[in-house]
């Protein structure tokens, strides 16, 4: 199915993302699975317009998460950074920092600076999972941090990326969010990480050793009513991931009906029931991309609900589109195989399914 079948009214800019995903990315797919980070590509979708949807004057989160989709649709690594790269547009143009709105934002949003999102600690911190690995001290001209983030993604050595960190006074323990750059004193980044089919994704691990965090690029001081703000957009932009997993997983189980429709008809699950479960799950992902402030605990339990099926869906059609493609799918070089591995990536990364469960479980009703 084109980009315009697949939705109803696809802008300028979907079309415009629909042909960098398939004349530069999708040729590069096997590449990028083996290590290469797309750096071009990366930048290729900002000058699409793909990171600035959701950060505009007329929000429109929807057209943000449907970029997200179509780079999904041919390699998870590259739509993980693309939620990364407008993860970190989603801090700036949530916060009360106007200097850095109109300097760091517009070369976010055009990707001419590229970024991540080092959120995977505070997430899991602020729900009784791990301890925050940052702390910060208070000087004259901001703060200076230290402690080290293991996982911080879509990063080069010069790269942007938010930090939340503690700092205890007299009063107490507070949490502080802001902007760390990759080559500034004090910051040193390794690229260590040996990831299963997300090796192209940049990801490196940080230490702070006293570095300064100047006020400049701090976000929230303290965090808490800005953290309100920005969660559910930063969880149901990932969904973007599971819509284009889910549609690539359908494409795959169609291009075997010919040869191997006799056989495969005797699975349990065929495409038209992975396309009606994508259908019901796209229509409540697009109706929660119209009001992303939305601060309600209702409307979070919806985002959080939505992110979990899309990841469960994730898995479940790259298992049965591995089912349906047999022996071909599992070469070493086979689409399926490739997809089967990123689609668990959808169910691990921050917040995995178990944290998920665990936000469910433990967040009021309503």
């Amino acid at each position: 199915m084109t980009l315009q079948e697949r939705i109803a009214d696809p802008s300028a800019m979907l079309t415009r993302v629909d042909a960098v995903a398939a004349t530069q990315l999708m040729p590069l797919v096997r590449e990028i699975d083996s290590g290469l980070y797309p750096e071009d590509i990366m930048r290729a979708f900002g000058t699409a317009g793909a990171y600035g949807s959701h950060v505009s004057p007329d929000i429109d989160m929807g057209q943000t998460i449907q970029a997200i989709a179509r780079g999904g649709e041919e390699c998870i690594s590259t739509a993980f950074c693309m939620w990364c790269q407008n993860a970190l547009a989603w801090y700036v143009a949530s916060s009360d920092n106007t200097a850095l709105k109109a300097t760091l934002l517009p070369k976010i949003a055009k990707g001419e600076a590229l970024g991540g999102t080092g959120l995977s600690n505070p997430m899991k911190t602020f729900f009784g999972i791990e301890k925050m690995r940052l702390k910060g001290t208070r000087t004259d001209k901001g703060y200076t941090v230290r402690g080290s983030l293991p996982w911080v993604s879509n990063v080069g050595e010069d790269g942007y990326f938010g930090i939340v960190f503690s700092v205890e006074d007299e009063s107490g323990i507070k949490h502080v969010m802001a902007v760390a750059r990759g080559d500034q004193p004090g910051v040193k980044t390794v690229l260590d990480h040996d990831f299963m089919s997300m090796a192209g994704t940049a990801t490196r691990s940080v230490q702070f050793r006293d570095a300064l965090i100047e006020d400049l690029f701090i976000l929230a001081d303290p965090i808490d009513s800005y953290l309100q703000k920005i969660r559910p957009g930063f969880v149901l932009m990932q969904t973007g991931m599971a819509l284009g997993m889910v549609r690539s997983s359908i494409k795959l189980m169609e291009q075997v009906r010919g040869p191997l429709g006799h056989v495969n008809k005797y699975l349990e699950k065929q495409p038209e029931d992975f396309q009606a479960q994508l259908d019901e799950l796209e229509a409540e992902i697009m109706e929660l991309a119209k009001t992303p402030y939305d601060t309600s605990i209702g409307y979070f339990r919806r985002v959080i609900t939505a992110r979990l099926l899309g990841g469960e869906a994730s898995t479940e059609a790259a298992h049965f589109a591995m089912l349906h493609c047999g022996a071909r799918g599992f070469v070493s070089q086979g689409a399926a195989q490739r997809r089967l591995r990123e689609s668990y990536f959808i169910a691990v990364v921050t917040p995995a399914t178990k944290q998920l469960r665990k936000m469910l479980a433990e967040l009021p009703a309503a």
